[in-house]
C-alpha cells in the first residue's frame, strides 16, 4: 500500500476542486460521483484507491478489465464490489463477456451496440443502467450520436426491456485551456434537458462528463459523474 500512498493526496485534491467547482455553481458535492479511471493501472493500484474512499472505477477496454476485475476483488477479499463503469468504446464483439462485468456502461454510441446489449442481457437476465454517448465535436476519435440522432435512439432504445436509460455522456475535444470545454458541457445539458421533457418515461439523472483536464467546469455545468485518471493516479509533479 505504501507505494501508493501519494493516491490519497491526490484524491483529496480532486475533492477539493470538485468542492471548490460545486460551491462556485451552488451544488452539492454529494451530487457529484467520482468515477476512477483505472485503465492502465494494476489491481494493486485500484485496491489503494478503494482504501482511500474511491467505489467507482472506470475502464476503457474490457480485455484490460476482466482480469484486473477479478483481480481486484481477490484483494479486497469480503469488502463490497466496487462499482464498475464502462467508459469506452464497447465492440460488439465483446459484449457478451462485458455484461456480466459491469455495473453501468457510458458509452452506448449506436443502436446496434445497444441491440447487441438487449441481446446478451437477456439471455443472463441482467438489466443494465446505460448512458448514450453524444458526440458534440468533429474529432474522428470520438465516437457516440450526434445530438439530432439522440431522440430516435432514445425511443427505439427505450423499447429494449433489459436497458435502462439513465441519462448521457459526452467527451468534449482537447483544448489548451479547461474554460475552452464549457460549451460542450453546457450543450449536453441541454441536451439532457431536452430529451427529459420529450420522454419523461425515462430517467435521465446522470451526466457523464469531464475528466482530469476538464472537469471543473463540467462540475459548473452540472456533471453528476466525472472520469478522472491521470489526477488520481499519477504521482503529483
Amino acid at each position: 500500500m505504501s507505494r501508493w500512498a501519494y493516491i490519497a493526496d491526490n484524491l483529496q485534491r480532486v475533492h477539493e476542486r470538485i468542492a471548490r467547482a460545486c460551491a462556485r455553481a451552488g451544488r452539492d458535492p454529494d451530487a457529484v460521483r467520482l468515477v476512477a479511471v483505472s485503465k492502465n493501472m494494476p489491481a494493486e493500484a485500484v485496491a489503494a484507491a478503494y482504501a482511500y474512499g474511491v467505489r467507482d472505477f472506470g475502464e476503457n477496454r474490457v480485455e484490460e478489465a476482466l482480469p484486473k476485475i477479478a483481480a481486484v476483488q481477490g484483494l479486497l477479499g469480503d469488502a463490497p464490489a466496487p462499482a464498475w463503469h464502462m467508459i469506452g468504446h464497447l465492440q460488439r464483439r465483446k459484449v457478451r463477456d462485458a455484461m456480466p462485468a459491469f455495473d453501468l456502461v457510458h458509452s452506448v454510441d449506436r443502436l446496434a451496440l445497444a441491440e447487441e446489449m438487449e441481446k446478451r442481457l437477456s439471455a443472463i437476465g441482467k438489466v443494465m443502467p446505460v448512458l448514450l454517448e453524444i458526440k458534440l465535436s468533429y474529432e474522428e476519435t470520438k465516437w457516440g450520436f450526434a445530438p439530432e440522432e439522440a431522440p430516435e435512439a432514445v425511443g427505439r432504445i427505450l423499447e429494449l426491456p433489459h436497458l435502462r436509460i439513465r441519462g448521457l455522456m459526452t467527451m468534449a475535444p482537447v483544448v489548451s485551456h479547461a474554460e475552452e470545454a464549457r460549451p460542450y458541457f453546457r450543450r449536453l445539458r441541454e441536451l439532457r434537458d431536452a430529451l427529459a421533457r420529450q420522454f419523461p418515461q425515462a430517467c435521465w439523472d446522470e451526466l457523464s462528463m469531464g475528466m482530469t483536464d476538464d472537469f471543473e467546469p463540467a462540475v459548473e455545468e452540472g456533471a453528476t459523474m466525472v472520469r478522472i485518471g491521470r489526477a488520481i493516479f499519477l504521482p503529483a509533479e
